[in-house]
């Protein structure tokens, strides 16, 4: 091990020589308060930050490092999160930001969202906490510059470690604290659901709508309307930090969620779809749960479907086209929809989240005019308000439904949630009502098909991460996108992801999976090992080498992935139907 004075002559030695010479700094550098590992650097500067890795390493001993006691999982996790934040913020005021030629000059760590998520940007353990960052070490041209160099590796990174790990004057005592407490808080949340016959919560005051479109912030609270339950429908709840909350708590089954154009129909939707997640103190989403396995489901015309079983939906098609193992390279919106359903039920997705505005329209309904033009024998599809009690009822799936335009839901609902000028209001009462006053009803078209046990398996040779040069090749530079391989794996429907490093960590987690690829485990199996890796080693085990870039995903987006993986192959293990 050297001191960080030997940096000074060997950066020297290096200066205007090819960006190569870099490779040189490779090692461990003491300095006063922390260690420096440099592990990996990229070999030229228009290369992304993240290809190079910087470690650097705390004792967790002493008053003035930032600490806590990670005596739980969860408490890790927000530990781990809280100061991947106070990195990346302190990286963006002191360093000076790009000096030189591509990305020369920067300093900076995986951005984190609004969501608290375990990410291999900061690991931990019993004595030590370790910073993964990535530097771009200066250049002009494709040279060196070494006095630039300095000034970041000297300067700027231990004001910026100072500034992250260690406390100081201007710190709030109570921050840390604050983004455990509420970690821990929503966690008893999410786990108490169950118990109390709910699939989400949504507490009174929260705040819903997002800054834009484009960001995932919260609106200034001074343009909001918080959140307020009806009474009907609001729920008290003891937390181990909040102490007694109340909110919204929606219970299993069918819930429609109705009321006119921009009154928060689709916004209150998206809380649920995103209450999967925890969230940062004031998001305001920190206390809007729901349960880990919700599933949005969508169509998506032009995906590919490989050997799924789309019968409880489709059947009859023309030229006699199997729906028993349906497959395509360019899918309807319609036998999209109905894939998406089967495969969310095939790896264990315990609700549903649908919008109407994503729908395909002739999936969700046919009305009474359409039946009596439309003959049911002449029309393959089930639409999904003759499946959504009996996908309830035998697979104890529940389902959460946006509708401005369809009424004839009514007749299925559990519950009909109106919103009003932003705020809910529980119509359940008076949409049975409508609905038993209706002169003309539409005839149920459901022929009690059942869901079947639908068991797919992945052939390892069908999933390769390997170019066209036979290099492994998996990167992305989008969330909805992922570069696997010869493959372009289109990810727009998957709307549950929220960070780019989850896209990044699911690429490398397909490739991982390949090992649990015997042509014998289902594909529900192998989600559950790789899951299970995970959960016992960290997201480190995904790649070959140590990542500074990986973010936590759930078992049902690396499935999905897979699903929408254009060269998969799959075999049915059996298609035995539930009476």
């Amino acid at each position: 091990m050297t001191n960080n004075n030997q940096l000074i002559p060997k950066l020297d030695s290096m200066d205007g020589k090819d960006y190569g010479a870099y490779q040189a700094l490779k090692g461990e550098y003491e300095f006063s308060n922390f260690k420096l590992i440099i592990h990996q650097i990229p070999k030229d500067p228009y290369a992304p930050p993240h290809t190079g890795i910087y470690r650097i390493q705390v004792l967790r001993t002493g008053n003035q490092i930032i600490n806590i006691k990670t005596d739980s999982k969860i408490k890790e996790i927000a530990f781990r999160d809280f100061l991947a934040r106070r990195f990346y913020e302190a990286s963006q005021k002191i360093a000076k930001g790009r000096r030189g030629t591509g990305f020369s000059g920067i300093i900076t760590i995986d951005q984190p969202g609004q969501c608290i998520l375990e990410r291999s940007s900061v690991v931990v353990n019993a004595s030590i906490i370790e910073v993964r960052c990535f530097l771009g070490l200066p250049a002009s041209g494709r040279k060196v510059n070494s006095s630039i160099a300095k000034e970041m590796l000297l300067n700027e990174l231990p004001e910026i470690v100072n500034k992250a790990l260690y406390k100081d004057q201007t710190d709030k005592d109570d921050a840390i604290q604050q983004h455990i407490n509420a970690t821990e808080d929503a966690e008893y949340l999410r786990n108490h659901l169950e118990e109390r016959g709910l699939i989400a919560f949504i507490a009174n005051y929260a705040i819903l709508p997002r800054k834009s479109g484009i960001s995932d912030q919260s609106m200034d609270k001074k343009n909001v309307i918080p959140f307020r339950s009806p009474e009907s429908l609001e729920v008290a709840i003891k937390l181990p930090h909040a102490g007694l909350i109340k909110g919204m708590g929606i219970p299993k089954g069918v819930t429609l969620i109705v009321g006119g154009g921009y009154h928060g129909k689709s916004t209150l939707l998206k809380v649920i779809e995103s209450g999967i997640y925890n969230h940062i103190p004031h998001d305001g989403r920190e206390q809007c749960i729901s349960l880990p396995q919700t599933t949005k489901v969508r169509s998506y015309s032009g995906r590919s479907i490989m050997k799924t079983d789309i019968s409880p939906f489709i059947k009859n098609l023309p030229f006699q086209k199997d729906t028993l193992a349906f497959s395509t390279e360019n899918a309807s919106g319609s036998t999209s929809q109905a894939a998406s359903i089967i495969e969310a039920i095939e790896v264990g997705a315990t609700v549903l989240l649908m919008d109407e505005d994503t729908c395909a329209t002739n999936f969700m309904i046919r009305d009474n005019k359409m039946q009596q033009l439309v003959h049911k024998k002449d029309e393959p599809i089930t639409t999904f308000i003759d499946k959504v009690e009996q996908l309830y009822l035998e697979k104890h799936i529940s389902t959460i439904l946006v509708l401005g335009g369809s009424g004839d839901y009514f007749d299925v609902a559990d519950q009909v949630i109106q919103m009003v000028q932003y705020q809910p209001v529980n119509v359940t009462s008076k949409a049975r009502d409508i609905s038993k006053m209706a002169l003309q009803k539409r005839n149920r078209e459901d022929e009690s098909y059942p869901f079947s046990n639908i068991s797919r398996i992945p052939l390892p040779e069908s999933v390769d991460p390997n170019n066209e040069y036979g290099k492994k090749g998996i990167y992305t530079s989008e969330v909805y996108r992922l570069n696997f391989g010869g493959n372009i794996i289109d990810l727009t429907d998957l709307e549950q992801l929220v960070e780019l490093s989850q896209t990044k960590a699911l690429g490398f987690a397909l490739d991982y999976a390949c090992q649990y690829m015997d042509k014998k485990n289902t594909l529900k199996d192998i989600i559950t090992q790789v899951m299970d890796d995970i959960e016992q080693h960290g997201l480190d085990i995904l790649g070959e080498r140590i990542s500074g870039n990986f973010a936590w995903f759930r078992g049902l987006e690396l499935a999905f992935v897979l699903n929408r993986l254009r060269s998969v192959a799959m075999n049915q293990k059996s298609i035995s139907k539930q009476l």
